[in-house]
């Protein structure tokens, strides 16, 4: 399996925020999306960073509350990982666990952002493919 078909059941819609949205702003942003990360992106869709509640919590801890006023752009991951709709489901979750962490963009051959892939979307597809394939071994086994 590979991203598209995933993007295809799950939607490509992708909470972003600007640069120079506060802390505050994308805190509020994740609850009521009930999300993990925003997608920070440019007025052209262009992946500039990836904000995470893990990244917003160590900067509360290190700078307290008031880090809440700052922009994204100062805590936001800057290098950030990113597949295409043609990789596959397993390098996809390869990346994700070798880099410990739970969200990809997917981009286009422009770089622009075309949907995001969770760890639990990952798990959640790998478990329904593991299902088919038992149901098919119990159909196969009982006509033989």
């Amino acid at each position: 399996m590979n991203v598209v078909t995933i993007l295809k059941q799950k939607g490509t819609q992708v909470t972003t925020v600007s640069a120079a949205t506060t802390l505050l702003e994308a805190s509020r942003k994740l609850a009521a999306k009930r999300i993990g990360a925003v997608i920070v992106s440019d007025g052209e869709g262009r992946v500039q960073g990836i904000l995470s509640e893990r990244d917003i919590v160590r900067a509360i801890a290190q700078g307290g509350a008031d880090i809440l006023t700052a922009p994204v752009s100062d805590i936001m991951t800057r290098d950030v990982v990113t597949c295409s709709q043609d990789a596959s489901l397993d390098d996809v979750m390869h990346t994700m666990t070798r880099g410990r962490f739970r969200h990809v963009p997917v981009v286009d051959a422009a770089g622009r952002l075309t949907g995001i892939i969770s760890i639990g979307d990952a798990v959640k597809h790998q478990i329904g493919e593991i299902k088919l394939e038992a149901e098919a071994m119990k159909e196969y086994i009982a006509r033989h």
